[in-house]
């Protein structure tokens, strides 16, 4: 199967299937972005590090071999065209053959070998290329990936800042397991991406600089990128009502988010995180008392009503969500039980289950939360499940890794909780559902949730290279999920971008920021 456009470079086979994107005005070249990012980057280098905050600076300064549209079709970048062979068991990369590195170097096929084997051994997602058995490189300009079994997920895990593609000659002088704590990560790092490094300050901000030799023809757009770190969300919102920041993403706060859609100079959007895949839950440890009985979870869920979250916490910024797969992605299947608010329903279930109501309570349980944003949303549990009887104690963690440590050890009853897609459901999702990683540390399988036909279905998906079969396997994956509530889905992340409307081409594909903005350019 092969992937290409013939007759086209990379540069202008991109530039033709994102035409309908580009404001038809004159494009102006030059000039100064000014973005924010909501935490510190620890690590600039996203062939070895995940994470939002990594994402953005590391897909400017690293290339990646494919890069994905907002129809989630993949489009031609390091890799010029690539084929699939039939019984999906090698993927072939053919490389742009004017790609150079930020000193100059050529970028070759070795460079991508060699970065498969830091990314395999250092970055925390290991199911994106746990099929790889191995990369060859018959000369300077093809890559054959050689995989142990069909691996569609592989198409996604090739794109945005998950396979960032580093050289060889810079990070190759220590052991690929050590690549993560390079000195070259954070200080003059090396990439082939559009921007390179002009200076990094921890905590304060990122700043790049066009790359003149940048192997997309006259990209990109923009001299320089500014970075500035602002982890108030307040005092994001007044840099960018009174013009300072021009470009920043990943905004949740929903009360900012509502501020900031008043005011005439900005535009607010949720498009374009479809691959990020942000979701809000109600994880309940199927292993735990009452909450190993389905139809108690059940019960939960229709005395949680979605609708008082979404309205009166989330303030109309969320999206609703069933299942595991994020609602933009093309694999989900929001056809599946939905459980409405129903007292009733909800008490006769516990009856059911054997849990009468005496003296007002049935029973006890806990509930955790590991970020204090989602305080709202814990105590709204606790005072909807009195109402059927359901005694909840609120823990709040000292930190983030104390709640990491109960969550991994199953050290809990309920958590409200929030997972990423990363893309494929092989990637961000399988990892929740699966049998073989209870308990694996947080967010895994932290539910201990067990189905013999979940675990089917998806180590069947997760070979199906025929889009159709794979979504029929995904499909009645999310039905299965959706019934028996190891995790009641509440709603998405309420992720937006927010940029200043003379901002043209703002990332809108499906990894937020974690993309190239090489064709964004301003209007001034």
């Amino acid at each position: 199967m092969k992937h290409f456009v013939k007759g086209l470079t990379a540069s202008v086979a991109l530039a033709a299937v994102m035409a309908t994107s580009v404001v038809a005005e004159e494009i102006k070249k030059g000039g100064t972005l000014v973005t924010v990012i909501g935490t510190n980057v620890r690590n600039l280098n996203s062939a070895v590090q995940s994470g939002i905050a990594t994402g953005f600076p590391g897909s400017q300064l690293f290339a990646s071999p494919l890069r994905y549209d907002e129809n989630w079709d993949p489009q031609p970048y390091l890799a010029e065209s690539w084929d699939v062979s039939e019984d999906g068991l090698t993927v072939t990369l053919n490389l742009v053959k004017n790609a150079k590195f930020h000193d100059g170097t050529p970028l070759t096929s070795e460079d991508v070998a060699f970065s498969v084997d830091v990314i395999k051994a250092n970055h925390p997602f290991k199911s994106m290329f746990a099929p790889v058995e191995s990369v060859d490189t018959p000369d300077a300009h093809t890559a054959v990936l050689n995989l142990s079994q069909p691996h569609p997920a592989l198409m996604l895990a090739m794109s945005g800042q998950l396979m960032s593609i580093i050289p060889k000659h810079i990070y190759g002088d220590v052991p690929v397991e050590e690549v993560k704590t390079h000195p070259r990560n954070n200080e003059n790092p090396v990439g082939s991406g559009p921007f390179k490094l002009l200076e990094y300050k921890s905590g304060e901000h990122v700043i790049l600089e066009r790359f003149d030799d940048f192997f997309m023809e006259g990209r990109p757009y923009l001299d320089k990128v500014v970075m500035r770190i602002i982890a108030d969300p307040a005092a994001r919102a007044i840099a960018y009502e009174n013009g300072e920041i021009m470009l920043g993403a990943f905004e949740q706060a929903p009360r900012i988010i509502n501020r900031l859609k008043k005011v005439d100079s900005l535009t607010v959007t949720p498009k374009g995180y479809g691959a990020i895949g942000p979701l809000d839950w109600l994880a309940m440890n199927t292993q735990s008392g009452p909450l190993k009985d389905v139809r108690v979870r059940q019960a939960i869920a229709h005395a949680v009503d979605k609708n008082f979250v979404h309205k009166a916490i989330m303030q109309g910024t969320a999206a609703d969500s069933r299942t595991g797969i994020h609602p933009d992605s093309p694999l989900y299947n929001g056809d599946v039980p939905d459980y409405p608010l129903d007292l009733d329903k909800a008490n006769a279930l516990l009856d059911e289950a054997g849990f009468p109501l005496k003296d007002g309570t049935r029973f006890a349980l806990t509930i955790d939360f590991g970020w204090p944003d989602v305080k709202p949303q814990v105590e709204y549990v606790k005072a909807s499940l009195k109402k059927v009887g359901i005694d909840v104690t609120v823990r709040a963690s000292a930190d983030f890794p104390t709640w990491a440590k109960r969550m991994g050890e199953m050290d809990f009853d309920m958590s409200w909780d929030t997972v990423f897609n990363w893309g494929d459901p092989v990637i961000g999702v399988h990892r929740t559902y699966v049998s073989s990683n209870i308990g694996k540390g947080v967010w895994s399988n932290t539910q201990g949730y067990s189905n013999a036909r979940v675990d089917e279905l998806l180590d069947m998906a997760a070979k199906e290279s025929d889009p159709a079969k794979r979504k029929a396997l995904y499909d009645e994956f999310q039905m299965i999920i959706a019934t028996e509530l190891p995790v009641y889905h509440v709603n998405t992340l309420p992720y937006h971008t927010v940029f200043n409307n003379k901002v043209k081409n703002a990332p809108m594909g499906i990894w937020g920021t974690s993309t190239p903005i090489d064709m964004v350019w301003i209007d001034e």
